[in-house]
């Protein structure tokens, strides 16, 4: 046999000895590791978070200037006239034919009381 070779012993038992002297460290470190990834995965995920609530107020900002008043997840924006925004309330002191009155009928009215004012 050539003198280098270690010949194995007759039980491999004694080599499997754990020592459980090392069990608290490894037990400490592997809590404080999984803390530490457990609180940068919460602020990776609120930066996530963060920068995709930006990216929807910054886009809602463009639409807003394109159409006030727009909201995506709303119902789609339907023109109203100004008349019918604001209905009549019995305690105004106009008739109620008076307070319907379109522009172009109050301008007629006023074009033939400055023309009965000019006439001679």
């Amino acid at each position: 046999m050539p003198p280098d070779i270690h010949p194995l012993p007759d039980s491999v038992t004694p080599y499997f000895v754990y020592p459980f002297t090392l069990e608290p460290h490894v037990l400490t470190l592997e809590a404080s590791r999984r803390s530490t990834l457990s609180a940068h995965a919460a602020r990776r995920e609120a930066y996530l978070k963060s920068r995709e609530d930006e990216k929807e107020r910054r886009k809602r900002e463009a639409l807003r200037r394109i159409a006030p008043g727009f909201e995506p997840s709303s119902t789609p924006l339907v023109p109203m006239k100004r008349d019918s925004a604001h209905p009549p309330t019995e305690s105004s002191s106009e008739p109620m034919h008076l307070q319907s009155k379109s522009v172009m009928d109050e301008l007629v009215d006023q074009l033939a009381a400055l023309d009965s004012n000019f006439k001679p």
